[in-house]
């Protein structure tokens, strides 16, 4: 087994009349571990932001003066006006002439009620300023509305995500921070490999995806990942070739269950049926913990060749494929329209490295577009605590962008929008495809809430199934019978204003 390298409150819950759940088993391969290094480069000092335009100034001429004077004025410092709007004139500043200089002299005129800079404004978005981002080799976070969507949240410091993986260099100056420590023993994790309780990186590919997810923000060093704050728990589980075993994750996951993770990062897979795997994964289910998996770099439809965790079928695991800076699927990045729910960037993605506490390297794969996805969930945990996750989930596939190159490929056609989920009233339920007879939909939200149910063959033409109100309890329930072709049907509520 190899690492994959290169505001509404509102639930669907499904069960099905007559349908006996059971697990699945669950397959182990390979995938290979690649990683290609670039060297480190001095961090560039922003330039400053100006305040206003140095090229033209506003002013409000005097009601009661005589227009010629005015226009004499302008004439006498050579100065051109642009345009006027209703009380005011938008005038140029002429060569060797400074704004300031400019405003006062029209300010000492008595010809104008004001005179001012034009400033400037800037669109609402949160820009860090971590070099790498400030000089756009973070490609991948201007792809998913990442500023657009820290507008709204930038920390999920209440939010535990274990990094299950080689392991994560704690000590790095861009992820020390943001390392979870145990309240008990006061480590950081947990080093199943070696039965011991430093989870130190002696590969790298565990602090990668670390600092994808959550590498410090604003703090003028390095790199920002998606969360600027979260606290990152190590789980070494994969030794320095990327090797481990079944063993080792299940140790490390059920040491995140009991530890109170609320995240998983799993950007490793295995194509070999698993029992011990699967039912490990099922306890994190059923305590509410979300699965962020990497699909894997072979090429593959995992539809047809399964590679786990990623397919599994439950509904907390959330498989991702990557994409690349020109928005298409990544040449080696495995897919499937039933399996894999969306895309986020994994082509050439930099981050922070095991090397020593400030370096950084560029990777590629699956294995980098997952903890996209973890980081953004883990806004999501933060922004809107207490909510069930599926909702947290849905909110996650319901903002993604349509892409091309995604349709057909993944559940959801799109690639992650972090604005979008940190902005989602839609919530989306799984398919009902492999269900024999009928299905028993319950909406959760608030107490007399009108909810809309519709219902989709594709996730692209939605029709609407059923309008209800919320009973006094924040519920109501709807049965839809299975559709006789047996064609997929996915679901989706939106809770109206």
């Amino acid at each position: 087994m190899r690492l994959f390298a290169a505001s509404a409150i509102i639930i669907l819950q499904f069960s099905i009349f007559n349908f006996q759940s059971r697990l699945r088993s669950f397959l182990l391969g390979s995938f290979l571990f690649a990683y290609f290094a670039v060297p480190l480069s001095d961090a560039i000092e922003p330039a400053p932001i100006p305040s206003f335009r140095p090229d033209r100034i506003l002013i409000q001429p005097k009601a009661a003066r005589s227009p010629n004077l005015l226009a004499e004025f302008h004439l006498q410092h050579r100065v051109t006006v642009l345009r006027t709007e209703p009380g005011l004139q938008i005038l140029t500043v002429p060569p060797n002439e400074t704004v300031s200089t400019l405003v006062a002299a029209y300010q000492q005129s008595g010809l104008v009620d004001f005179a001012e800079p034009d400033y400037l404004g800037h669109t609402a978005a949160t820009i860090p300023n971590d070099p790498k981002y400030l000089d756009g080799t973070l490609w991948g976070l201007a792809k998913i509305s990442a500023p657009d969507g820290w507008d709204v949240q930038t920390s999920a410091s209440n939010i535990i995500v274990a990094v299950l993986d080689t392991g994560v260099r704690y000590t790095h100056e861009d992820l020390a921070a943001n390392i979870w420590t145990n309240p008990i023993d006061h480590t950081h994790g947990l080093n199943a490999v070696a039965g011991s309780t430093d989870p130190s990186d002696d590969s790298g590919h565990g602090t990668l995806v670390a600092g994808v997810l959550g590498a410090v923000g604003n703090n003028g060093v390095g790199v920002v990942g998606v969360a600027w704050h979260v606290q990152i728990m190590a789980c070494k589980c994969f030794d320095k070739f990327g090797v481990g075993d079944v063993a080792d994750c299940v140790t490390c996951l059920e040491y995140a269950r009991t530890n109170n993770a609320k995240l998983i990062n799993a950007s490793w897979g295995f194509a070999t049926n698993s029992l011990a795997l699967s039912n490990a994964l099922y306890r994190a289910q059923s305590d509410g913990i979300i699965v962020a998996a990497a699909s894997g770099n072979l090429g593959t439809n995992i539809d047809l060749t399964p590679s786990y965790p990623s397919s599994y079928h439950f509904d907390n695991v959330v498989s991702v494929a990557y994409t690349t800076m020109d928005d298409s699927l990544g040449s080696a990045s495995n897919y499937g329209a039933t399996t894999v729910h969306l895309g986020a960037p994994g082509d050439q993605i930099y981050s922070t490295f095991a090397a020593t506490d400030s370096f950084y390297y560029t990777q590629s794969g699956s294995s980098y577009a997952a903890p996209y996805v973890t980081g953004a969930l883990a806004l999501i945990l933060e922004k809107f605590p207490g909510e069930p996750y599926l909702a947290s989930i849905s909110r996650l596939l319901n903002g993604v962008d349509a892409m091309p190159s995604l349709a057909g490929k993944c559940i959801t056609g799109g690639r992650l929008n972090l604005r979008n989920a940190l902005n989602s009233r839609t919530q989306l339920i799984a398919s009902a495809a492999s269900l024999p007879s009928a299905c028993h939909i319950r909406v959760v939200s608030a107490p007399g809430r009108t909810c809309i149910i519709e219902s989709s063959p594709d996730m692209t033409n939605w029709s609407r199934t059923v309008t209800n109100t919320t009973s006094i309890t924040g519920t109501f329930d709807f049965t839809d019978p299975f559709p006789t072709n047996r064609a997929p049907r996915f679901y989706r509520a939106i809770d109206l204003p």
